[in-house]
Formats: C-alpha cells, structure tokens, sequence
C-alpha cells in the first residue's frame, strides 16, 4: 500500500491483481475462517429469531410499530457506542477475550427475551445483546483486517460476510421448523436459540491471536486510552465515514422491511421465506462482491450497492402488492452483499496498522449511531404502511451514491 499526506489509497493495481489466481479462496488466512465459522453459528442463533421479532413484539405483545422503531434504535445506537469503545481496547489489548465475552453476552440475551411479558424486558435484553455485538466486532473485524493482506482483504471480508449471513439462512428456516413443531408458539424459539449460540461462543477457543510488537504495546500505552485527537486518523478516512454517515440516516433497521412485508400481505411463514431469499442473495454474492473490490476500486462497488439500495426501497414503498417483496427483498440482498464486506475493507484500507481496530470502531460506531435516528424517525413516520419513510430513504441513498462514486468526493 502506498502512502500519500492522507494515508493509504484507496487501492494499489499490482497487489490487487495477485488476488486473481485460481485458488484465491484457500488464501484466506486461518483465523478468518474460524471467526466465520463462529459468525455462522451465531447469526444462525440470532436470524432464527429476527423474523420473529417484529411479530413477537407488536402482535404477541400488542406493541406498536413505533415500540418497534425505539427498541431497534436502542439496540443499534447501544451496539455502535459499543463498537468504538472495543475499537480502542483492540489497539491496547488481547483481542480474543473481547470477541469471547461479546458473544457470550449476545447467546444470553436470547433465552432472556422469551420470558418477557411487555415490551420493556425486550428492549432491555436488545440493549443486553447489543451490548455484546458492540464489545465483539471491532476486536474481531480489526482481527480479521491484521490478518488478511491488503490485496485479498475484500475477499476475506465478504468471506466472513458470506459465511455469516449462511447462518441468517439456516436460522429462520430452523424458526420456521420450530414454529410448527411448537404449534405456533414464539417464546420456545428464543430458548432454543440459545445452543447455536452457545457453539459460537466454544469456537472463539480456536482463534490464534498473535500478539502486537513490543513497540506498538509501548507506543499505545502512552497514548491516552479514550482521550484522544480526530487527528490521528487519515483525513481520507474522515471524508468517507462521514459520506457513509449520511448514509446511515436513512439505512433503518430490517425489522421495518418485515414489518412492510406483513402489511403487503404476507403471512408468518411467507415472511420467513422471502427473508431466508433475501439472506441467500446475500451470502451467495459477499464473497464474489469482496473479491470484486479487490480488483477495482472499493468505492464503486459500494456505490453500485447504494443504487441497489435505492431502488430496493422505492420499489417496497411504491409497491401495492405482495408478489414485489418477492422479487424486491432479494434484490435488498445484493445491495447488503455489496457494501457490508466493502464498506469494512475500504475502511480498513484507510487506516495504519496500530489503528485498525480504533478507526474500524469509530466507523460503526457513527454508522450505527445514525442508524439509531434512522429507526426512530422510520418508526414515527411509519404510518399505517410504511412507505413514505422507505420512498425517502431510497432517495437519499440514490444522492450518497453518486457522491460516492465521484472520484474527488472521497
């Protein structure tokens, strides 16, 4: 990688091109494919339930939709607070006991919100479970960048994303399953949902963390722990975390899209399928959106996503029938393939090595603090069906496309 007054570029042809070969996906490194294999059993664990949520919470409940918009925004606002502070721990300690104690948290927290009988106990065990998804992530993606060189670093990201988003498959296929076997009952799910969960956590005991350089331990320890200048980081990087930013207003959370779902017309069951179309799109395509970025500038496949994005939300809130969710969710899908792996690895390409996980942090963390006021104003302007918020989320995200495809904006 080349440096240049703002740090990193974006991307270095001839490293990128070596990523190329025939047998580019036995490349990714070790520890990449172990976190994986823990992302699959997780999400597995917390996709079972996704679907059910929304339904759990407004109809088994009796909650509104704008309970609905305030839990979620809780739970991502919690989750991104959580993301920048582990960011700076992973710079200053071991790695792998943040991203054990992260998803322990999160594998209790789903039993927890079996036993609620109002939407109260639900939001405190999402703050519980976002709690854990904030101290795991930065630790785990600044691990996963650390490990992967910069010409296959997309790959590796959309590696991770693919095999994550195979447990969003398995999940709420198994809920389905259950749903049945349990005669329609919600609350078993969230019990059952424990034991993958449990897995995951037992898997962290096979990652390999390598230890930082004595100097970089020094360096650190002399740096204050929180209390620390925006200009550390690469001007460059400041320009595109605040372009995603933006972004994130508007990007609120899926429970919505289900929600749009069942207001189109779609049962429980329905619902359940079209979101496991959704998740296979995305997982199938994760990996080959990473190595695409490897090849070409990452942000173009990120803009391609938020094109993707846009027409996926106009099309659900002009839609007037429920055969649209059908071709448009897993259409939703290609937009998450191409821009969640993307978004981590050109991040990450921005940033020096002994601030990987601070700057990796502080992106999701303003991210997902915008998708905290996202959910909230979606959940107030929700109406009876939705689709004023999704019209003017697919709309802004149209505008942040074209400013990140345009060369001199980032």
């Amino acid at each position: 990688m080349t440096q240049s007054a703002e740090g990193p570029t974006e991307r270095t042809a001839p490293p990128r091109q070596a990523a190329q070969g025939p047998h580019h996906a036995f490349r990714i490194p070790r520890n990449v494919r172990v976190l994986s294999a823990v992302s699959f059993f997780q999400d597995a664990a917390s996709e079972l339930l996704y679907p059910v949520m929304p339904l759990f919470i407004t109809i088994t409940l009796g909650a509104p939709p704008s309970v609905l918009g305030l839990i979620e925004g809780v739970a991502e606002g919690t989750a991104s607070v959580g993301k920048a502070v582990s960011g700076r721990l992973a710079d200053r300690f071991r790695r792998r006991p943040l991203i054990a104690l992260g998803y322990g948290l999160s594998s209790l927290a789903k039993p927890l919100i079996g036993l609620a009988q109002g939407w109260g106990l639900v939001l405190f065990a999402r703050f519980f479970d976002r709690v854990g998804k904030g101290v795991r992530t930065s630790p785990r993606d600044a691990l996963i960048a650390d490990d992967t060189p910069p010409e296959i670093r997309g790959a590796a990201f959309g590696f991770h994303r693919g095999a994550d988003t195979a447990g969003a498959v398995v999940g709420p296929l198994l809920g389905l399953a259950l749903y049945e076997a349990f005669n329609h009952n919600l609350r078993p799910l969230f019990f059952v949902a424990f034991v993958p969960a449990a897995i995951s956590v037992a898997l962290i005991l096979l990652v390999r963390e390598h230890p930082p350089a004595p100097e970089q331990v020094e360096k650190a320890k002399r740096e204050p722990l929180f209390a620390m200048s925006p200009r550390i980081l690469p001007p460059r990087y400041w320009r595109v975390v605040v372009l995603l930013g933006l972004f994130g207003l508007v990007n609120f959370s899926d429970a919505f899209i289900i929600l749009r779902a069942s207001d189109l017309g779609l049962g429980f069951v329905s619902i359940v399928l079209a979101y496991v179309l959704y998740n296979l799109v995305y997982a199938g395509l994760s990996y080959p959106a990473g190595s695409l970025s490897d090849r070409v500038p990452r942000r173009l496949v990120f803009a391609a996503g938020l094109a993707v994005f846009a027409i996926a939300y106009v099309g659900l809130g002009v839609a007037d029938s429920r055969t649209w969710v059908w071709v448009l969710l897993p259409l939703y899908g290609a937009y998450t393939a191409l821009t969640d792996g993307v978004a981590k690895a050109w991040v990450a390409d921005l940033l020096p090595k002994p601030l990987m996980g601070t700057g990796l942090g502080l992106f999701q963390g303003i991210t997902g603090g915008c998708a905290l006021i996202a959910g909230i104003w979606a959940g107030l302007a929700w109406g009876h069906d939705g689709s004023t918020p999704l019209i003017v989320a697919g709309a802004v995200a149209a505008v942040v496309a074209v400013g990140v495809a345009a060369p001199r904006t980032v």
